[in-house]
């Protein structure tokens, strides 16, 4: 068995490990033992540990497979910011003991591993362009301070379904149902992927790109087919429309199919959800949250941020910069992914001053959390996939 296979492997093993991990953290809630609840606590953050370096044994062989680190392109990059998440999860739980912090946290760093199974997995030699130390320092730190912010959308939504008034519909309980709806399409996009890609679905059309006509094979049934396409497969699926004259690169069409799907699994997985609970779903599990300490909640929340955001600037600004110096003569140039960068670095910049200086805490220091996340995910998906640019995994 080579090295690749092992590391495939560990990654497989951490997922179930987390999954397992997940359950007994779910364990705490119910249980008004308190022994008892302590116990399957300790078994939860127990297993998280081995299933973190169970994850680090898979970054380390995949590491030595490759000879280079591991974090250069989607799908290594994402696995590696999903064990940052646990790991930022791991430092905090020793230090404020919070056990429903692993229910949430555990089930984000899985969607993000999940995630990252639906790209590429074969392991590649580096564009001369990457073929540099400032690759694991730059993108790791990144990746180490975008994990540890992770943990404060965790505590931000714990905080937010605890204390949102669910007894009347508000703005607060319709963002909150929102940000759930979001989670239920990233599940349903994992799920429409895995589930057309294990059935071996394709279908093949022909439009004209950049002047030339190409083929253009999709993976799941063409909701959006390519602008000005020929549908060429016999058994192939008719589009219900054609995406917008604009959008004429190859893959712009099947990338707008697949976020479709994406949408409507969401919709359908989370209507699921309101007709089995016959409520909003936060409403359901609001009271399995009474014994939470929302102080506590927001503590974790702000001193992820406080913790977080150096090391953010220092591998996504700082090394950045430097390293962009060495490879593109510049110090900054901005790349789509540079922008995003700064930009998260301003929002977080804001959350500890509006913090700090005026006392937003509680719900509005929530708010923000899960707003940073927002940023931060749309820097991992929509930059890296559809905006082109010098960062672009594309």
């Amino acid at each position: 068995m080579d090295l690749s296979t092992i590391s495939s492997n560990l990654l497989y093993a951490a997922f179930f490990i987390y999954l397992i991990a997940t359950f007994f953290f779910g364990g705490t809630i119910r249980d008004k033992k308190r022994g008892k609840s302590k116990v399957a606590g300790n078994i939860g953050i127990t297993l998280t540990i081995i299933g973190f370096l169970t994850q680090l044994g898979y970054f380390i062989t995949r590491w030595i497979a490759s000879q280079h680190a591991p974090v250069s392109n989607l799908f290594e990059y994402t696995t590696f910011f999903g064990m940052m998440l646990v790991f930022a999860f791991i430092v905090l739980y020793f230090i404020y003991r919070v056990d429903l912090l692993g229910l949430f946290a555990l089930p984000i760093a899985l969607l993000v591993i999940a995630f990252a199974s639906m790209f590429p997995t074969e392991i590649s030699p580096l564009v001369p362009s990457l073929q540099s130390h400032w690759l694991y320092i730059h993108v790791t730190t990144a990746s180490l301070g975008q994990g540890i912010l992770s943990v404060s959308f965790v505590a931000g939504l714990i905080f937010l379904i605890r204390q949102v008034d669910q007894t009347k519909r508000s703005k607060h309980t319709s963002w909150l149902e929102f940000v759930i709806y979001v989670l239920a399409s990233t599940i349903a996009f994992i799920l429409v992927t895995t589930g057309f890609s294990a059935a071996g679905y394709e279908e093949t059309f022909k439009a004209p790109v950049n002047g030339q006509e190409v083929e253009i094979i999709y993976e799941v049934p063409a909701i959006a087919g390519p602008f000005d396409g020929e549908l060429v497969s016999e058994d192939g699926m008719s589009p219900l429309f054609s995406a917008p004259e604009w959008m004429r690169g190859q893959e712009a069409a099947k990338k707008l199919n697949t976020f479709i799907w994406s949408l409507l699994g969401g919709l359908v997985l989370y209507g699921l959800a309101r007709l089995i609970l016959r409520k909003r779903v936060a409403a359901a599990i609001q009271p399995l949250l009474r014994k939470v300490n929302p102080e506590l909640v927001d503590e974790v929340s702000y001193r992820s941020v406080a913790i977080g955001f150096p090391v953010f600037t220092l591998g996504a600004i700082i090394f950045a910069s430097i390293w962009a110096q060495q490879a593109w003569d510049r110090f900054w140039g901005w790349d789509p992914k540079e922008v995003w960068a700064l930009i998260t670095f301003f929002f977080y910049a804001a959350y500890l001053h509006l913090r700090l200086s005026r006392g937003w805490q509680g719900m509005k220091s929530a708010w923000l959390a899960v707003g940073g996340f927002g940023i931060i995910m749309f820097n991992l998906i929509a930059v890296n996939l559809v905006i082109s640019g010098l960062h672009s995994y594309a």
